[in-house]
């Protein structure tokens, strides 16, 4: 869910839309169980086994279940601008959500406390360059030193010709899933012309620009890329 976002926040607000979100993602982002449960290993790496766990764009509450099902003794501060999706997530969770404290807002909302961790998945590719430098410097204030950072989101090389391609090979990926082509085009062109993308350097320069360090790539999905690093 996005932190900030004009032209791709109405789904987030439509009922419709909300309540096939997790069904969607799952169309469109390659191996979105494996990407969820790689984060939460990567993050038990290094946080202690009663980890607080920050999650920026929590709305629909999906990653917040895996992790919740797979370290029984982690807690959860989750953000995320829209109403609508954080009363999915907690409808997601179920009997897990008293482990979960949810807030309706942007990273600003999140209490000012350091956590173990913190993780961002399919939220970054909304924001602008300065809201994404904003929002990496207040997840990086928030965790204690060392505390892993995990993230994933839309990042491929954006020369021309290549974003042509990625785009592309994004549009079939959905079709393979089931999506109609004529949306998974429309959706391609939407994402190519609306949404503020960075290539995978850029995104590393801003996660060391931020103040992170041993900054990796752990997970590569055509148009879709994650890193793990460390406060």
């Amino acid at each position: 869910m996005p932190e900030s976002s004009e032209d791709f926040s109405a789904p987030f607000h439509d009922p419709a839309a909300v309540a096939a979100y997790a069904d969607r993602a799952s169309r469109l982002v390659p191996g979105l169980a494996d990407l969820q449960r790689m984060a939460a290993l990567l993050v038990a790496e290094r946080a202690p086994e009663q980890a607080e766990v920050l999650v920026i764009g929590a709305g629909g509450g999906v990653e917040l279940k895996v992790f919740a099902q797979r370290y029984p003794q982690w807690r959860f501060v989750g953000v995320d601008p829209s109403k609508e999706m954080l009363d999915l997530a907690q409808a997601t969770l179920g009997p897990l959500a008293s482990r979960a404290q949810l807030h309706h807002g942007y990273v600003d909302t999140a209490p000012d406390r350091p956590f173990d961790a913190a993780t961002c998945l399919l939220t970054m590719h909304f924001l602008t360059p300065a809201e994404r430098r904003h929002t990496l410097a207040e997840i990086r204030r928030r965790l204690k030193p060392g505390a892993p950072f995990v993230m994933a989101h839309l990042s491929f090389p954006q020369a021309a010709e290549e974003r042509e391609a990625w785009l592309s090979r994004y549009a079939a990926f959905a079709v393979s899933s089931g999506v109609d082509a004529a949306d998974a085009r429309n959706a391609a062109t939407m994402i190519g012309s609306r949404l503020p993308l960075l290539g995978p350097e850029e995104e590393e320069a801003l996660l060391k620009e931020a103040g992170f360090t041993h900054v990796g790539v752990f997970y590569t999905g055509l148009a879709f890329r994650g890193w793990v690093a460390r406060a």
